[in-house]
């Protein structure tokens, strides 16, 4: 194991942000893929014709990551953040089996609903967080978002060819596939997570109405609200103001999506090693607001659509990182997996009212009032987040355990100390490494414990 002291980010750490972020990626592939071609494949299975059972196929997933998202999320508080993952990824590729055999609409849309039940984004999150240490985290967490982007992608130029060669029942078998493969990555690639922190369960109530947990929240529900209901309208004004067809868009989404991920790594590197995480987060929010008005003012111009998703893929990517990030060091140490379910759910609601007002509002009033009411919603956004603490400052603490001092019970001990946030007790080497939030540290009671020195 590596020095919890070393500035880098250790062995271990690389090792889980790739593998989790694989994982993620194997997990989103399989269904990024389903959704360029479900609608046309739809057409030609009984009840298929039905565009409102089409749409229910689609977001019967959704539904069911918003409705177990909390509980896997407490499960693996309780159980292990491992064992709920693999759980989890049975239960997607069960119902990625039962999608590939659905002879209707109906066996489709129950496909989809157990695919939605492995709901595993929070464990994985938690797991993420508990394997690295608190100064490369949001680099985890862009490492994991940046493996979706990619995915997705990756995927519209995939799916068509796919569909093609293989068939719906193939892919939905290819996503089986997919999830037993990230299962391996889940036993034998990613490291053995710390045991959970000793102490009473957190109650729910603390989680779910922490104040600095409300904003968190909220931003990720305004983000993926607007993301869905910009995406209701931009594909017909990519159409419309190009002349690109919908089979050309990967032309598009594809090096907006690529220059985005380059873009934003300056903002994550000055976040973390500045301590700046604060600043940049209201930066990337301005960013999206600024972006929101430059669609409401230029849809029907193709330079200012092309401009402002690569904008909007830039803030998107910084938020979809900060956020779980700044979740995971918010949230009781005993209850992250706690909290990032809840994260999760409200992300999922963003998705299906963002999907519901953006079609809504864009049928009635045309895009330009999709991208208005995405503007205040995201204007909304800022003032919350102005009122956010910033997060507070981490640091590392090497105490020597004084020869005779009993080991065994030593980190429960200091795991308990307020304001310490991870504990690495190495008997061997007689020492004790701690990150510990410097406002509430107690260093005197800690040495009392260990009987050593700083």
């Amino acid at each position: 194991m590596h020095s919890p002291t070393a500035d880098a980010m250790s062995g271990d750490e690389k090792r889980a942000g790739a593998s989790l972020a694989s994982i993620f990626a194997l997990r989103m592939l399989g269904l990024f893929l389903i959704l360029p071609v479900f609608a046309e494949h739809a057409r030609h299975i009984p009840g298929g014709d039905n565009l409102t059972l089409v749409g229910i196929a689609l977001g019967a997933y959704g539904l069911t990551q918003a409705i177990f998202q909390i509980p896997f999320g407490m499960a693996s508080d309780a159980f292990g953040r491992k064992p709920v993952i693999i759980f989890g990824l049975l239960l997607f590729a069960a119902g990625s089996a039962l999608a590939a055999w659905a002879p209707d609409i109906w066996w489709s849309i129950a496909g989809r609903i157990v695919q939605g039940a492995g709901a595993i984004s929070a464990a994985v999150t938690a797991l993420a967080a508990d394997l690295t240490r608190e100064q490369h985290r949001t680099k985890v967490m862009a490492m994991i978002g940046s493996s979706i982007g990619i995915v997705f992608a990756l995927s519209l130029v995939a799916a068509p060819v796919l569909y093609a060669a293989i068939g719906m029942a193939g892919i939905f078998w290819m996503t089986a596939g997919l999830a037993v493969a990230a299962i391996g990555l889940v036993t034998h690639v990613v490291p053995v997570p710390p045991p959970p922190l000793p102490g009473p369960p957190v109650p729910f109530r603390e989680v779910l109405f922490d104040r600095e947990l409300l904003r968190l929240n909220f931003g990720i529900f305004t983000l993926h609200m607007v993301q869905m209901a910009m995406f209701v309208v931009v594909p017909g004004l990519l159409v419309a103001a190009g002349d690109l067809p919908v089979a050309s868009h990967w032309k598009v989404y594809l090096p907006v999506v690529l220059g985005s991920f380059v873009l934003m790594v300056p903002a994550i590197v000055v976040a973390e090693r500045r301590h700046k995480l604060k600043a940049v987060f209201l930066t990337a929010v301005a960013l999206l607001l600024a972006t929101e008005c430059l669609f409401w003012a230029g849809s029907r111009h193709f330079a200012a659509l092309v401009t402002g998703l690569l904008l909007f893929f830039v803030a998107f990517n910084v938020l979809e990182a900060s956020l779980p990030s700044l979740i995971s060091r918010v949230a009781p140490s005993r209850a992250k997996g706690a909290a990032l379910g809840v994260y999760n759910t409200t992300q999922a609601f963003g998705l299906f009212l963002g999907g519901a007002l953006g079609g809504f509002l864009g049928r009635h009033l045309g895009p330009e009032a999709v991208f208005a009411g995405a503007a205040g919603m995201v204007a909304l956004w800022a003032l919350v987040a102005a009122g956010m603490r910033s997060p507070p400052v981490i640091v590392t603490r090497e105490l020597m355990i004084r020869e005779g001092i009993a080991t065994d019970g030593l980190r429960a001990d200091l795991a308990a100390m307020p304001g310490v946030r991870e504990v690495t007790v190495v008997p061997e080497r007689g020492m004790a490494y701690l990150r510990v939030n410097l406002e509430l540290w107690d260093e005197r009671r800690a040495r009392q414990l260990t009987g050593g020195e700083a």
